[in-house]
């Protein structure tokens, strides 16, 4: 009958010599390091294994992560050939192509002669100054607008992302803004205004996705299943960072500065806006006097330019 070796000795057989037991013991030493060697190599080979399919899985976050960064640039949205979207009488923007990547923003050109003051700004959706800005002037800016006194070319850009708990709100509160733009341009206005009349706080995560297609459903938007895929999918992230830098870095045309330092930004027929952004009289004060002889305050609207009466 076969006997395991492991059991050598550990009976105590007295029947066995003191040569035998020292070579049972021997054998069972070698078996039992045999075991323990096979038991070492499983535990390297599933080590080893481990350490592989970690290193794959690191492997595929950073190529995930170089993907994204290096994702060809796409164009921007529609309507917002200068990088901002501009809005005329009835809250109608006007139309443009969409900026193709790699080139320059052709600038909405203002004409003097119209009588039509042209207000520009330049602001960050988290940007608490924007928001008290929006609150004091907005209305006024409506009225404005709205019956043909003043166009207006809203910029969004995005310089607050560090406010937002690692979110990257302002980021993608530009581009939801873009998706509106593209898809929706005439509801962009009351869409601008619905995101600082809900404006969250800094240095908290901001509206979410969801949110922000709420708040593009609210506006009226037109094709609102583009709208939200466009808000979820972000194809203007790379334009929103360009467009931003652009600002930042100037030069800003038909103005009197070189380049965003801040935000709000407010340019009023090439002036920029150097008052407190919570004082609606002071506002005003600067639209009459940017505006010149032009502008009638009683009613908000510029005086017209008479017809010419025919020589007899």
């Amino acid at each position: 009958m076969n006997e395991d070796p492991l059991s050598y000795g550990t009976g105590g057989d007295s029947r066995l010599s003191k040569n035998e037991k020292r070579e049972a013991a021997r054998e069972k030493s070698r078996v039992m390091r045999e075991q323990q060697q096979k038991k070492d190599r499983r535990s390297r080979v599933l080590l080893q294994g481990g350490i592989v399919l970690g290193s794959l899985a690191i492997l595929a976050i950073v190529a995930v992560v170089i993907v994204n960064s290096i994702r060809p640039a796409g164009p921007g949205p529609l309507n917002m050939l200068s990088d901002g979207i501009k809005i005329g009488q009835g809250f109608i923007a006007e139309p443009t192509a969409a900026l193709q990547p790699e080139a320059e923003p052709v600038a909405n050109e203002r004409d003097p002669s119209a009588n039509v003051i042209d207000i520009r700004t330049y602001v960050d959706y988290l940007c608490p100054f924007c928001g008290a800005f929006e609150v004091t002037n907005g209305a006024y800016i409506a009225s404005l607008v709205e019956n043909g006194g003043a166009t207006i070319t809203v910029h969004p850009i995005s310089i607050l992302d560090r406010a937002s708990q690692g979110t990257r709100y302002s980021s993608r509160a530009v581009n939801a803004a873009a998706c509106v733009a593209n898809y929706a341009p005439n509801q962009f206005f009351d869409f601008n205004t619905l995101l600082f009349t809900n404006q969250p706080a800094e240095n908290n995560s901001g509206l979410s996705d969801d949110e922000l297609i709420a708040f593009a459903a609210q506006a009226g938007v037109e094709a609102a299943d583009d709208v939200a895929t466009c808000v979820r999918d972000q194809p203007f992230r790379t334009w929103v960072a360009a467009a931003s830098a652009r600002a930042l870095n100037g030069p800003i045309p038909d103005s009197n500065i070189e380049k965003v330092t801040g935000t709000p930004t407010v340019i009023v027929n090439g002036l920029k806006y150097e008052g407190p952004v919570d004082d609606l009289e002071s506002f005003k004060a600067f639209v009459v006097q940017a505006a010149g002889g032009s502008f009638v305050e009683e009613n908000s609207t510029p005086t017209p330019t008479p017809t010419p009466t025919p020589t007899p």
